[in-house]
């Protein structure tokens, strides 16, 4: 039994300065990785890493910027942990587990020269695109282009940012440009090749790309500057006035007509720009077809204009017909039409006067017509077969409400007279009359309209068929003694003049 103590003894005695070893290796490195972690942390937090890296990756102030400070500092302490491990390891004599570890670091300081080299690339990378963002952008605002170029669009400064736009175009393009440098120097070989492509590419691309940039931009600042001055000219002109006076302010609503026909002028220079930038790209697959459409637009656009051209001048010259017709018209009295009519009361003024609505089914018919030769002119073939239709229809119904009209002209006239020259009965007859015109007047007037004429002839000749069957029926039962009279009489003088 004493042999047993001392001997566990002698093994622990031995192995108790081991112990006492590890464990002051694992306090002192727990420290030491405490405070190497917090300094770095600080560190880090004095030059705002954390603000500059979300700047890069995002446009979104509200978002909270990533915690790269802590990262990196965690990731320094599990680093120091792992060497004091091993130390700890070492001391306590088990290098089953050093051997692992050892290796692993082996490994990571073989690979800490390379990522070092990568990150003094990444800032001087992020160094230069800095400092040539800064100087594009403070050139660009020195320079007031964002002002000048405002002030000659008419848009304002607030609407045109451009110049932080070009400045962070140019950091990215720094920072594109040093990625193959920083790929190579981590012998990324299998990323470097694709990026190194892609690269090659892009550089081959940017002069057709600034090309087209500088094209779109010189058309859109003419384009802008062309639609300014027209807009003022025709503002200068009376332009605005005169669509005011000719009614085209209810169509055009709250837009102006100077500031319509500025933003045609606008449209028809930028799309010729648009279609030259899109060439200059030299993407087939995407600017032939875009190409094709727009030179079918700019075929096309003699029409639309010719078209417009006919439904404005239309609509002017109508309008003017229109009031001088409806002037024309309440001067000749013609607003009392219904009372000499006798369907209603004499309307002197408004919307629903005779005059007006005349007046209003002339501009009406003016824009009919031009709406056929629009459609003509635009190839819609279908339209204008419509429109032409509706305007015969509407002509043949015109026509037989003034057949209509005229025939209740007529059915008053008439019982007029008929009043005035019968002493027996004489509203009977003029009633008699009148039903008798104005029936006639309306079996004209539908007929005329198209509306159901095999039911019109019907109707007009059961009329007349009943009325001449009434006629003989009296005349048979009220004269048959005369009726038979005169038929012997007759059947004699035929009997006298025989040989």
């Amino acid at each position: 039994m004493e042999t047993i103590l001392s001997q566990i003894t002698q093994m622990t005695g031995s192995y108790i300065p081991r112990l006492v070893g590890a464990l002051l290796i694992i306090i002192i490195g727990w420290v030491v990785a405490l405070l190497a972690s917090g300094l770095f942390r600080k560190l880090l937090h004095r030059i705002t890493l954390n603000r500059h890296v979300a700047e890069w990756i995002s446009t979104d102030e509200k978002q909270p910027p990533p915690e790269l400070e802590n990262m990196i500092s965690r990731g320094l302490f599990y680093l120091i942990m792992l060497f004091v491990l091993v130390a700890t390891f070492q001391a306590l004599g088990i290098t089953l587990i050093t051997e692992p570890i050892n290796g692993l670091l082996n490994e990571l300081f073989k690979f800490t020269p390379q990522i070092l080299g990568a990150l003094i690339i990444v800032v001087v990378a992020w160094v230069t695109a800095k400092v040539l963002k800064l100087v594009v952008a403070r050139g660009l605002i020195a320079a007031r282009f964002d002002e000048k170029l405002g002030d000659k669009t008419g848009m304002g400064e607030a609407h045109l940012a451009l110049s932080q736009t070009v400045a962070n175009a140019v950091f990215w393009l720094v920072m594109l440009l040093f990625c193959p440098a920083v790929l190579s120097t981590l012998n990324l070989g299998g990323l470097l090749n694709p990026v190194q492509n892609m690269l090659t590419k892009i550089l081959d691309f940017l002069p057709n790309i600034f090309t087209a940039a500088i094209i779109l931009l010189i058309g859109w600042l003419v384009a802008r500057i062309i639609q300014r001055i027209v807009t003022s000219l025709l503002e200068a002109i009376g332009c605005d006035n005169l669509s005011e006076k000719v009614g085209l302010n209810r169509l055009l609503g709250s837009h102006r007509l100077s500031s319509i026909l500025g933003l045609v002028a606008y449209v028809l220079i930028f799309i010729p720009i648009l279609v030259a930038s899109l060439n200059t790209l030299r993407l087939d697959a995407v600017t032939q077809p875009v190409s094709r459409m727009m030179e079918l637009f700019l075929m096309a656009l003699p029409n639309l204009f010719a078209a417009a051209l006919i439904l404005i001048v239309s609509y002017v010259v109508g309008k003017l017909l229109s009031d001088m017709l409806t002037n024309l018209l309440e001067g000749l009295g013609f607003n009392a039409v219904l009372a000499k009519l006798g369907i209603g009361q004499k309307i002197v003024e408004g919307t629903w006067a005779p005059s007006v609505i005349t007046g209003k089914l002339a501009l009406a018919a003016i824009m009919l017509f031009a709406s056929i030769e629009a459609s003509e002119r635009l190839g819609f073939k279908i339209a204008s077969m419509l429109f032409t239709q509706f305007t015969v229809l509407a002509g043949h119904v015109l026509l037989g409400i003034v057949i209509f009209a005229i025939g209740l002209l007529l059915a008053n006239f008439t019982s007029k007279i008929i009043i005035s020259t019968t002493s027996s009965n004489p509203r009977l007859f003029s009633l008699t009359a009148r039903t008798a015109i104005m029936v006639l007047a309306g079996a004209m007037a539908l007929r005329q309209m198209g509306l159901a004429n095999e039911i019109i002839n019907l109707a007009f000749g059961l009329t007349l068929g009943a009325i001449a069957i009434a006629i003989a029926i009296a005349f048979g039962c009220g004269g048959k003694e005369i009726a038979a009279r005169e038929l012997d009489e007759w059947i004699r003088s035929m009997k006298d003049t025989k040989p």
